[in-house]
């Protein structure tokens, strides 16, 4: 038919009908190719066979054709690595497994299961799971707790615009979902339970301008993580809302990692609860009044400047906690000083509303700085904490630990407040504060060491019989209900 066309046209009409048909044949070709099934480049979903390769072609024959869905369709598939490509989604259909290999260390030449580095306009989406497949038993023999080889579930590094929505991830060998350096992510509607090896943080966040949204994370480690490794990347602009987080340690934690620092960060409606699972920790064997076999946390809201970074304009609203010893925990010390200014790090203007919160131990919420470096500017509103209470008045300092690991008893595991400690600290609100002890505690409800301007207004305190519900030592304008006290 094609002939007996061109037979009847002028040769410049048989010139023209050959490139339209040339171009129509190609543009059909980049159609069909755009959009394309692992199962036509060989890959198996029977739970046994290695399908590395058959991913890895799917993923490039796609990109090489100017980019669009690759589809995972019902079945296991087991792979070693593979690398997601610039205008490249995954798609995983209900019902579809993509299961790490345990087979050799080597299967991980990056230390991840799915890797994006350096592309952008990518992403990862449906209702289908991603399995590190951690919990097997011959994985488990080839990793060790902070090996430093285990890999990730996901990596996204240095990428801009990318995606992960809907999917479900399981059973990482080390993180979760890790993104470092990346500009403009969206993490929506995604499931992570993860608590086979330790060190399972559920989402780290080392990037500017994220959404995470509609999320649920169930992690052995911390829950969202922020962290900053490279001292000239700012992590900032980054909120999270309408998640629900459990962790055998800190829920919602920023650090230890904190070079940078963390910039304009806001997060909101957010629910913490108890894991259903605890392997690697029981806390009830370090803190006294967690019962045994509680799963607990160590704090809701952990927030670490102690390598010199810079933590700032970050809020918190519409929080509801339990599972957790401590509810809030601030700290500013000196691990590492700023490499550019010699001097500790910097937590300035951070607020805290609308928060409720039920602790399993007797540690309170902390605000501590150091001598020289002072915490400013925070801001608790509307805030109710319940602890397990029953203790004796405490008269012993709380000892300085200006190079510790940053964690909510690197103070000790007693306190002499039963809601509020602040040391170090300047310029801080405390409005509508409530504490409510299970067990009558003797001690006061606020206790403020060297502080200064700190402005309370309407502290109410249950179950506590101290003679003063605020003690304070070493600290200069301080007022309760608009009355300055001596």
């Amino acid at each position: 038919m094609r002939n007996n066309i061109l037979n009847l046209l002028p040769f410049t009409g048989k010139q023209i009908f050959s490139r339209l048909t040339f171009t129509f044949l190609i543009a059909a070709q980049s159609i069909a190719a755009r959009n394309v099934e692992i199962t036509q480049f060989g890959a198996v979903g029977d739970a046994a066979t290695l399908n590395t390769k058959a991913l890895q072609m799917a993923i490039d024959t796609c990109a090489e054709t100017g980019g669009g869905e690759v589809t995972v369709p019902p079945g296991t598939y087991i792979t070693g690595t593979i690398y997601l490509r610039s205008n490249v989604e995954l798609h995983l259909c209900r019902g579809s497994i993509i299961r790490g290999s345990y087979r050799n260390p080597e299967d991980y030449p990056t230390r991840s299961l799915i890797v994006a580095d350096s592309i952008e306009n990518a992403g990862i989406s449906g209702p289908g799971i991603i399995d590190g497949n951690a919990r097997h038993p011959e994985f488990q023999k080839n990793y060790r707790l902070n090996d430093g080889k285990r890999p990730y579930a996901i990596f996204y590094k240095d990428c801009k615009k990318m995606s992960l929505r809907d999917v479900e991830v399981r059973d990482a060998a080390g993180w979760t979902i890790r993104l470092f350096r990346c500009d403009g992510v969206i993490i929506d509607g995604i499931a992570i339970f993860s608590l086979s090896m330790g060190n399972n943080d559920g989402i780290d966040v080392d990037a500017r301008n994220v959404n995470i949204t509609n999320c649920r994370i169930e992690c052995d480690d911390d829950g969202i993580c922020l962290k900053s490794d490279d001292p000239d990347f700012m992590v900032e602009n980054i909120t999270v809302t309408n998640c629900i987080i459990a962790s055998n340690c800190n829920p919602i934690k920023f650090g230890t990692a904190s070079w940078a620092g963390f910039r304009n960060i806001t997060f909101s409606n957010c629910v913490i609860r108890p894991t259903t699972e605890s392997n690697i920790w029981d806390w009830s064997k370090e803190y006294r009044h967690v019962a045994p076999k509680t799963h607990t946390g160590l704090a809701g809201i952990a927030i670490e400047s102690a390598d010199g970074g810079i933590i700032e304009q970050v809020a918190f609203n519409n929080i509801s906690m339990e599972g957790i010893i401590t509810p809030i925990f601030i700290c500013l010390n000196h691990r590492r000083m700023n490499r550019h200014s010699g001097k500790s790090g910097i937590i300035r203007n951070l607020l805290f509303s609308n928060i409720t919160a039920k602790a399993e131990g007797i540690i309170p919420t902390l605000i501590a700085g150091t001598p020289n470096g002072r915490i400013t500017g925070i801001t608790l509103r509307d805030i109710t904490v319940e602890h397990a209470g029953g203790e004796k008045v405490m008269t012993k300092p709380v000892p300085e630990n200006l190079k510790g690991y940053p964690e909510n008893r690197m103070y000790g595991r007693e306190n002499p407040a039963g809601g509020l400690y602040i040391r170090h600290a300047d310029n801080i609100l405390i409005e509508n504060f409530r504490v409510q002890q299970r067990n009558t505690d003797e001690r006061p409800s606020v206790f403020l060491d060297d502080a200064t301007d700190i402005h309370i207004e309407k502290l109410q305190s249950t179950g506590s019989i101290a003679k003063k519900m605020i003690e304070h030592s070493k600290c200069s304008n301080i007022t309760i209900d608009g009355k300055k006290i001596e």
